[in-house]
């Protein structure tokens, strides 16, 4: 048997049973049967060119001795997708596990043909492989189209994209025991709400139904989007709605150590690889894991201006006091939040400034229980700054119903017109917010920032679209003809 990349120095086995398996292919075929860590590092030594990292290990141990599903969130060339969709798969049927029916779901239909392939290559030329558990290759016409069939133990390895109706696949008696998601998202899929939601309702209502009792859901990935597929996993994790477990393996730790030392041994390494990426925003989101805005972010940090308390005007310099106000229709958890913001405005020497108030509420609001704190803001402003507060809302279905109810009150409401694209709603505040127009406090409006930050990767974006009706409503004119802008 060829001995490539097996080294003891590098696994920490005993020299003696490296010997052992080398030499007697009973010995080899009862370990790396028994053993995820030795059937990669035997069968699949062709994919190992640097000493294997702790992560990497960790990995592996918890695809071979736990049965529960599997995130993984690792770093580009991490090694994820060659252990867990490549290797792990063929061991999970071979192995001890002794699996029944694999489905591996890639994204699109050229991914999950590309990986077909590369499970026909080790099964087909991976000659230890081949000699020691083969032969694999059947005389089928589903060898190699979207599943491989091993007729005599009885198991099924089938790729799909997700684009692709699995309901009631099953193979003989039965049903899909092992689900492995790999990569099933990009940028372009989880840069709307909507789309996000239809990647969930595809994991909830078609690949999870697809499994049974003791099936075992896999996924391995990155995070692109606060909202995507893998964070709403983690959170419910987290909030103990699902069993699992979530990995999260960036190339840098918190004390900027590096994850893989066997691939990047020094700091020049890793700049060597930043530099060969070029891209700052790719390689934080590739390699660091973090969640960054795509390139056409809307609204940039240095765009932002603050003010203390000494600068804030006093009361009799105050022309106007804006509410603006994004509801929500229910408090279901699933349901967005109610926005309201408040804002002051001051026109000094012909010169117009918007300061943004501290503390807007944002929380899950029946409609009765906005129109009430509406009265409870009303009754405030006008006592603290003694100026009547104009109520602004979106002049959209059902929201208009709020306006004509404040207005019933004796409020000054109106409804602001808005785009239909919330991205060019906010586009249009940018000029405003370049030409230090609109000012927040130092403290208190963190949410208000990040949101209109990271538009498009927030999860909720309510603040955002808040934000956009009460700096647009500030150019329109009050009820009393006194104009803002």
């Amino acid at each position: 048997m060829e001995q490539k990349n097996i080294n003891n120095k590098i696994f920490a086995i005993p020299e003696k049973i490296i010997n052992a398996m080398i030499k007697d292919g009973k010995v080899r075929k009862g370990i790396t049967k028994a053993n995820f860590f030795m059937f990669f590092h035997f069968y699949f030594s062709h994919y190992i060119q640097y000493q294997t990292a702790n992560f990497q290990k960790r990995i592996i141990s918890y695809l071979d001795i736990n049965n529960d599903d599997l995130f993984v969130v690792a770093f580009r060339g991490s090694g994820k997708s060659t252990i867990v969709t490549t290797a792990y798969p063929i061991w999970s049927i071979l192995g001890k596990q002794q699996k029944k029916f694999v489905i591996i779901f890639c994204q699109t239909k050229i991914q999950a043909k590309q990986h077909m392939m590369n499970l026909r290559t080790e099964l087909e030329n991976n000659e230890i492989l081949k000699n020691d558990l083969g032969p694999f290759k059947e005389e089928s016409l589903e060898w190699g189209s979207q599943s491989l069939v091993f007729s005599k133990i009885n198991a099924r390895i089938t790729i799909a994209s997700t684009e692709q109706s699995i309901r009631g696949l099953r193979h003989n008696q039965n049903r899909p025991d092992l689900l492995i998601l790999d990569d099933i998202e990009d940028i372009a899929s989880t840069k709307t709400r909507e789309t996000r939601d239809k990647t969930y309702r595809w994991l909830k209502s078609e690949v999870i139904p697809a499994g049974d009792k003791n099936t075992r859901l896999i996924m391995v990935g990155n995070l692109l989007h606060e909202d995507s597929l893998l964070m709403r996993v983690k959170e419910e994790i987290e909030d103990k709605k699902i069993n699992g477990k979530f990995m999260f393996f960036p190339l840098l730790d918190e004390k900027d150590n590096c994850l893989w030392k066997g691939k990047y041994s020094t700091k020049k390494d890793i700049i060597l690889e930043k530099k060969k990426i070029g891209n700052e925003i790719s390689w934080k989101r590739e390699f660091l894991l973090e969640i960054v805005p795509d390139v056409d972010q809307v609204i940039h940090k240095e765009w932002i201006s603050y003010y203390d308390e000494a600068d804030f005007p006093e009361v009799k310099e105050i022309e106007d006091i804006l509410i603006s106000i994004d509801p929500a229709i229910s408090k279901k958890e699933s349901a967005d939040y109610t926005a309201i913001i408040a804002g002051a405005v001051t026109i000094r020497e012909g010169e117009y400034k918007l300061y943004i108030l501290p503390n807007p509420v944002n929380k899950r609001l029946t409609f009765p229980e906005t129109f009430n704190i509406c009265k409870e803001l009303h009754d405030f402003y006008l006592k603290e700054y003694k100026c009547d507060p104009l109520f602004l809302i979106e002049d959209v279905a059902y929201q208009k119903s709020l306006v004509q109810m404040l207005e019933d009150e004796s409020f000054y409401a109106v409804g602001v017109p808005q785009k239909s694209d919330k991205r060019m709603n906010l586009a249009l505040v940018g000029s405003l917010l370049q030409r230090k127009k609109i000012l927040f406090p130092k403290k208190g409006c963190e949410k208000i920032i990040e949101q209109i930050l990271n538009f498009g990767i927030e999860k909720h974006d309510d603040l955002a679209d808040a934000f956009s009706i009460i700096a647009i409503g500030s150019i329109h004119n009050r009820p009393n003809n006194f104009k803002i802008l």
